[in-house]
């Protein structure tokens, strides 16, 4: 069962869970700051009896594209128990947030490790073309290490896939 709840929402044991889960499934390189990403948002929360066995969340973002700033669903934090991947609980994760996204935002986006790019082009999520930057504290910085890993979600804005794309600036992975 999927249970979706506000950060300010998760109880102590719960964020425990899933903190606990999203650093074993990305084998130990999950770090403080990427927590902190999939914070301020919306989880999706797949239990199984009283067991976590997946997490995804959205928050919200800004994404500058020809001269806008998006209102931007970003998915953060997505991960599947390792006993329980193969079997479509990724796939009804993502379902979930893609409802969110598709009912509050933009667009949606978000940053793929290269294991899961067929993962989220399958679902529909274009793979961003054109080059990547941040907006950051010494203005507009290009992040070419993220080049071919921005996946969009296009909803209402109007996009071009192969023009400059622009995230909002964060401490850790800005993508």
């Amino acid at each position: 069962m999927i249970s979706l709840a506000h950060t300010a929402d998760l109880d102590a044991a719960t964020q425990i869970a899933a903190r606990t889960l999203l650093d074993a499934a990305f084998d130990g390189d999950f770090t403080d700051e990427d927590w902190e990403h999939g914070l301020g948002g919306m989880h999706a929360l797949f239990w199984e009896d009283d067991e976590l066995i997946g997490h995804a969340s959205v928050v919200q973002r800004r994404l500058l594209h020809n001269g806008r700033a998006l209102r931007t669903g970003y998915v953060e934090a997505v991960a599947v128990r390792a006993d329980r991947r193969g079997r479509g609980h990724g796939a009804a994760l993502m379902s979930t947030v893609e409802r969110l996204i598709r009912g509050g935002y933009e667009i949606g986006a978000l940053s793929s490790s290269s294991d899961a790019l067929d993962f989220y082009g399958a679902r529909g999520w274009e793979l961003w073309r054109g080059p990547t930057s941040v907006f950051g504290p010494a203005g507009l910085v290009r992040t070419e290490e993220d080049d071919g890993g921005v996946f969009v979600l296009p909803v209402s804005a109007d996009l071009d896939p192969d023009a400059p794309l622009a995230c909002d600036w964060r401490d850790g992975d800005v993508w």
